[in-house]
Formats: structure tokens, C-alpha cells, sequence
């Protein structure tokens, strides 16, 4: 499903140039399970962004779903982001001013889905996430837990084969945030391939494959038993 091959990505900060990754071959499964883990500035965000398809190497290939990504123009890459990948982030990024049912559907607007298609949708993924009773409350009418649950269910409305969280639970308190790592996990289980950045020990031990990276390399890649 995801395959990167000598993936290098160099940014210029004044004169000078930082290897923010370097030479990365990674290969992650349909359905695995992987958190990616390392100190701050080890290029686990920029490893994320491309996989997302919200940046591009500068040397290196990826491919997804056999696909070379490096190849596409920016309208093919985010129609096949739109398509294949789903994202949570720490700080929920949901549009203010829309309920959380329209935060939902904002995907499936972007993509151009018929009204008719989107209501069904919205409403399954509103429902998996418990948020029925929260559907057209405002962001700020929600507690983090919930937000985070909005995010999940707008992440994950158009069915995306992978889900990439970036720190989920880094913005929640302990309780709220197991129940946000078990919503993830239930989409694992479901069939999704979920990839988790998380500074969390606890959160990073609990995947099947654990990628540790430091100064843009990956140094280790363990896996557990399912």
C-alpha cells in the first residue's frame, strides 16, 4: 500500500540546508497498524506530511497503492489524498462557524458528492463516533473529547484506506484520550491502516509495528504480535 523508497526531503533555512529526512525505505502494509516515534526534529512530522500527500520529497519515491505519487500533479495528488487518506490532528483544526455534522461533511463537499450521497454518510459517521445528540452543536459548544471524535468521524467519512494521526491524544486529559485511541483502534481493526505520531510510550507500544526515527533516518522498526 505504502511504499518509499530513498525518500530524502531537504528544506533552506537561511544558507544553510537541513535533512529534514534522509533516505527513508519504509513499506507499510493495507491494515497494519504503525506508530512512529523519536525526539522532536527527528522527521516524524515530515514523514507524515508525505505519506499525506500534503508535501513532496526531494529525491526518492513514493508509491501508494502502486501508484507513484512523485509523478502526479498537485490537482491528482489531492484527489488521490482525498481518496486514500483520512487525517487526525492534536488540535482538531474544525471549522468554527459549522456545526459538527457540517464539519463532517466538509469532505464530502470538497470532493463533490451529491447532497443526496452526503446525509447518509455524515449520518454513519456521526453515529459511529456517538455524536448524534452533538451533531449541530458549534466546536465551541463541544468538550475536546468530542471534538476530537468530529475530527475522527470527518477523517474517516469518505472510507479512506489509511488514517494518519498526528499526537491524537496530545491535546486531551488521560481518560478522554484512551477512549480517542480505542475509536482509533477500532477503525484498525475494521480493516484501516493507521499510523500514529505520538511521543507516548504507552500509546506507541500499543501498535503492532513500532518505527522509531532520529535525525531523519528510521533507526528501528519492531514488530509485535497481533
Amino acid at each position: 500500500m505504502i511504499e518509499l523508497a530513498q525518500v530524502h526531503r531537504v528544506f533552506q533555512v537561511g544558507d544553510q540546508e537541513v535533512h529534514a529526512l534522509d533516505g527513508v525505505d519504509l513499506t507499510i502494509a493495507a491494515g497494519e497498524y504503525v506508530s512512529l516515534m523519536g525526539p522532536s526534529g527527528s522527521g516524524k512530522s515530515t514523514l507524515l506530511n508525505i505519506i499525506g500527500l500534503l508535501d513532496r520529497p526531494t529525491a526518492g519515491t513514493y508509491r501508494l497503492n502502486g501508484r507513484d505519487t512523485t509523478t502526479l500533479s498537485d490537482d491528482e495528488q489531492a484527489r488521490a489524498r482525498s481518496e486514500n487518506i483520512g487525517f487526525v490532528f492534536q488540535f482538531f483544526h474544525l471549522v468554527p462557524r459549522l456545526t459538527a455534522a457540517e464539519n463532517v461533511e466538509l469532505p464530502l463537499v470538497l470532493a463533490g458528492r451529491a447532497p443526496v450521497d452526503r446525509r447518509p454518510m455524515v449520518e454513519t459517521a456521526i453515529d459511529q463516533m456517538g455524536l448524534n445528540e452533538r451533531a449541530h452543536h458549534r466546536p465551541d459548544q463541544l468538550s475536546g473529547g468530542e471534538r476530537q471524535r468530529v475530527a475522527i468521524a470527518r477523517a474517516t467519512v469518505m472510507r479512506p484506506g489509511v488514517l494518519l494521526a498526528d499526537e491524537p491524544t496530545g491535546n486531551l486529559d488521560t481518560t478522554t484520550g484512551k477512549e480517542v485511541v480505542q475509536i482509533i483502534e477500532a477503525l484498525h481493526t475494521a480493516g484501516m491502516a493507521v499510523i500514529v505520531v505520538t511521543h507516548d510510550p504507552q500509546i506507541g507500544g500499543r501498535a503492532e509495528r513500532s518505527l522509531t526515527m532520529m535525525d531523519g533516518r528510521l533507526v528501528e522498526d519492531v514488530r509485535r504480535r497481533a
